[in-house]
C-alpha cells in the first residue's frame, strides 16, 4: 500500500520523531495506469463516502473540437505521445494530457481516465507550415 504521510526527514535533512504511527487517512492507492483495449471499469469507494470509477482499459474518446463546440465519441486508434513518460506510447497508456490519435484526428486527453472512469479529450489544431 501507499502511504501519503508526512516525511520522516525535515527540510534540513534531520530526522523526526513521530509521536504516532501511519493512519488510515493517510493510506494512498497505486496510481491505475489506462490502456487501450475492451472497455473495463471498476467502482471504487473513498474515504468520506466518496466515490471513484477507475478505468482500466478503454477505447472511446469523447472529443470536443473547440472551433464549433461539437462533441463527438470516436475510437482511440494509438497513443501518439504522453508528456509523464514516454514509456507510457509504447504501453499505449493514457493520461491526463497525452495525446491520441482518434478517428476525428489528433487529440489531447482533458481528464484523468483513472480516476472519472471515461476519456475525454479536445482536438488538436494543427499549425500548416507556410
Amino acid at each position: 500500500m501507499k502511504w501519503q504521510g508526512k516525511s520522516v526527514r525535515s527540510s534540513t535533512g534531520g530526522r523526526i520523531k513521530r509521536s504516532a504511527g501511519k493512519k488510515k487517512h493517510e493510506m494512498g492507492r497505486e496510481s491505475t495506469l489506462t490502456q487501450l483495449g475492451e472497455t473495463r471499469k471498476k467502482h471504487v469507494s473513498g474515504f468520506g463516502g466518496n466515490s471513484k470509477i477507475r478505468l482500466y482499459k478503454g477505447f472511446h474518446a469523447n472529443v470536443t473540437d473547440a472551433l464549433t463546440g461539437k462533441t463527438t465519441l470516436a475510437d482511440i486508434e494509438t497513443v501518439e505521445l504522453n508528456a509523464a513518460n514516454r514509456n507510457y506510447v509504447r504501453r499505449n497508456i493514457i493520461t491526463k494530457g497525452a495525446i491520441v490519435q482518434t478517428t476525428v484526428g489528433k487529440a489531447r486527453v482533458t481528464n484523468r481516465p483513472g480516476q472519472d472512469g471515461s476519456i475525454n479529450a479536445v482536438l488538436v489544431i494543427e499549425e500548416q507550415p507556410v
